[in-house]
């Protein structure tokens, strides 16, 4: 639009995405590490937290992300930040340091050369 002096914001501040996706043994998958579970608590603390909704977090399903010798792994953009993560402590560690406060948790992050 004209006169606009700034980008658009954003519907959502950060977006995380949890590969959910299941492959046949023995391919490494996430749904085999439980990522559907890691999906819900995410889920449940982001709206404990009050984060969620237009402005601030969403927290997302995704099919295969094709990283799959990390699983499980979740993608927060828009900063592209890949994680591998184990229990809930870490899924939290990620919600309070990344998703609340900016702040990239180093020791979950996958290396960039894994793959599928």
């Amino acid at each position: 639009m004209a006169g606009m002096s700034s980008p658009a914001q954003p519907y959502f501040q950060r977006h995380i995405f949890f590969c959910l996706n299941e492959r046949a043994a023995p391919q490494a998958c996430c749904a085999g590490h439980g990522a559907q579970e890691a999906f819900a608590h995410c889920k449940k603390r982001v709206k404990e937290l009050g984060l969620a909704g237009p402005g601030k977090v969403r927290v997302n399903k995704a099919g295969c992300l094709d990283r799959c010798q990390g699983a499980p792994v979740a993608v927060v953009y828009p900063d592209g930040v890949w994680y591998s993560y184990v229990d809930h402590e870490d899924i939290d560690e990620i919600v309070e340091s990344h998703l609340k406060n900016g702040q990239v948790v180093e020791r979950l992050l996958l290396p960039a050369d894994v793959g599928r």
